[in-house]
């Protein structure tokens, strides 16, 4: 008893201690974006702070040089509280480092976009959506074959076909992003697409609870994934096929990680039930994202 009471002691110094190592390796060494119009395409109010926190607070940064903005479908209005979860992302926002209220877009048709734990949204209009707001010149692009194809954003950030939570609201994003790049590519295949669609991994529910015990698995798997692409060349460097974000936890990055909570626990304040609270403390999604470039290719 004494030995193992021993090996749970030193587990839980040398774990933190270990992933305080590795997100300072992390945040100096692995790729990340830099003078890039990012988009990030959520679900819901409250999606950007509970899943992509870490992703968030690290393109934000101001000396990347990134413009990022949140593109929400939904108000989140299932139990009537739509008006309240629209102020509550923009405060979210602001929090976790957008440059202005206005970088928050929030769509508010629940006809088209219902928040529900049971409808699957079309990916097409989700597609389209997407068209409209950053391609608007699409179809007058498709007309001249001697014209590549063109967008307002340069990189588009969303869930994985897991949805982390297997929301069918976050799987319709997958499947309408994955659909807008192709639909954007048409025809096009002789250039390269415009935007970068990268995703955020699912794990399983041992992983997802493993805060930031999950650095091992998720060091593994983004190796095996792909790494850094440094050795690929500068085409790589300038389109990583893997990233990931890792807040710190001490002095200034410790900082950044209370931010993170902080997006949930006050600007998200409607939505803070006790199992929110064992999210914000047990879950590798406020602390840590691993995403894939995805490859897609025009019909």
């Amino acid at each position: 008893m004494d030995t193992l009471a021993y090996l749970a002691a030193l587990a839980v110094l040398l774990v933190p201690t270990l992933y305080i190592y590795t997100a300072t390796l992390v945040q100096t060494r692995f790729p990340t974006l830099q003078n890039k119009r990012i988009c990030l395409l959520i679900a819901h109010p409250d999606d950007e702070a509970m899943f992509f926190a870490p992703t968030v607070l690290a393109l934000t940064r101001p000396e990347t040089g990134n413009h990022v903005k949140i593109l929400c479908l939904s108000t989140g209005n299932a139990d009537g509280l739509g008006e309240t979860r629209k102020r509550e992302l923009v405060k979210s926002g602001m929090l976790l480092g957008l440059r202005d209220e206005d970088d928050v877009f929030i769509v508010d048709e629940p006809e088209t976009f219902p928040d529900s734990m049971t409808q699957t949204w079309d990916e097409n209009k989700i597609s389209n959506l997407l068209i409209s707001a950053v391609a608007p010149n699409l179809a007058a692009q498709r007309k001249d074959d001697t014209v590549p194809p063109q967008a307002n954003i340069d990189v588009l950030i969303t869930f994985d076909q897991g949805g982390v939570s297997a929301h069918p609201n976050h799987i319709s994003l997958y499947h309408g992003a994955r659909a807008f790049v192709t639909e954007l590519m048409r025809g096009k295949d002789r250039w390269r697409c415009p935007v970068d669609l990268y995703t955020l991994r699912s794990v399983g529910v041992l992983r997802k609870y493993a805060s930031v015990g999950d650095m091992f698995a998720t060091m593994a798997s983004w190796a095996l994934g792909g790494g850094t692409g440094a050795e690929d060349g500068e085409d790589a460097r300038a389109h990583p096929p893997s990233l990931l974000f890792m807040n710190g936890l001490l002095g200034r990055e410790g900082a950044v990680q209370r931010t993170a909570w902080r997006a949930m626990t006050d600007a998200h304040a409607s939505q803070m039930r006790w199992f929110r609270y064992g999210w914000i403390v047990l879950s590798r999604y406020m602390v840590m994202n691993d995403l894939r470039l995805e490859k897609v290719r025009g019909k």
